[in-house]
């Protein structure tokens, strides 16, 4: 990857993976779920938003298979979490399922506890 040094790679990862709580079955099943509709169920690799699919290819990588377009995307959805949870308290969140499902299709569930 041309515009990342090694050490900020690994704490890229490391910042991802601890914003993104959830694990890729988690994230898999919810984007599934919450793609469910009236249209009926989307085939499960196309299952939830494109932003959601990312995520979840991510996670089922080793960090040495990382593309420049998945450092992109890891660096997006880490400063997403983190001015939403900071904007959003997480009791808020269980008022506002709207908010919690957004950001449950990005890999963080907010009310998760572990």
């Amino acid at each position: 990857m041309a515009d990342i040094s090694e050490p900020e790679l690994e704490a890229l990862w490391d910042e991802f993976h601890g914003v993104v709580n959830m694990t890729s079955n988690e994230l898999g099943a919810w984007l599934r779920t919450s793609d469910a509709g009236e249209r009926g169920e989307e085939l499960p690799e196309r299952a939830g938003s494109e932003k959601g699919q990312q995520v979840l290819a991510i996670l089922r990588k080793r960090r040495t298979d990382l593309t420049d377009e998945d450092v992109r995307v890891m660096r997006e959805v880490v400063d997403t979490v983190t001015a939403e949870r900071e904007r959003v308290r997480v009791a808020d969140a269980v008022r506002d399922p709207g908010w919690r499902h957004r950001m449950m299709s990005l890999g963080h569930d907010p009310v998760k506890t572990t």
